[in-house]
């Protein structure tokens, strides 16, 4: 008798992407805001959080990450990921987040959040 083949499955429920522009003196002061919300998130129902900053990015020809947050010269790109473990959590989170007081202390954040791209995306393809 053969045995059962096993389906892929998602051990992810949810993710939140993000690119955003930081000028590159405020990197301390980015992963010092990013270091300090990260356990209100997870408070709230975040799995993880992974912040990246620029290094080995190209200018495109026609795309890239620096035009899709109009990066400015002295500004480096910040690329990152939230996974959740279903969307409704993600919801509820920011929500609550949102009207969290703790939230204050980063009113003034070291980037331009205009500019800043955001997205929930449902995992396809897991390895």
């Amino acid at each position: 008798m053969a045995a059962k083949k096993k389906t892929a499955t998602t051990k992810l429920g949810y993710v939140e992407g993000f690119v955003l522009a930081v000028p590159t003196r405020n990197k301390a002061a980015y992963r010092k805001m990013a270091a300090g919300a990260l356990p209100m998130f997870k408070e709230y129902g975040l799995l993880r959080l992974v912040e990246c900053w620029q290094d080995d990015v190209p200018k495109g020809k026609w795309t890239d990450f620096f035009r899709s947050v109009k990066a400015k010269r002295n500004e480096s790109v910040v690329f990152a990921w939230m996974e959740w473990p279903d969307k409704k959590t993600r919801n509820s989170g920011h929500k609550k987040m949102m009207a969290d007081p703790r939230m204050s202390q980063f009113k003034d954040m070291p980037f331009d959040g205009k500019r800043m791209i955001w997205g929930g995306f449902k995992p396809i393809v897991e390895g």
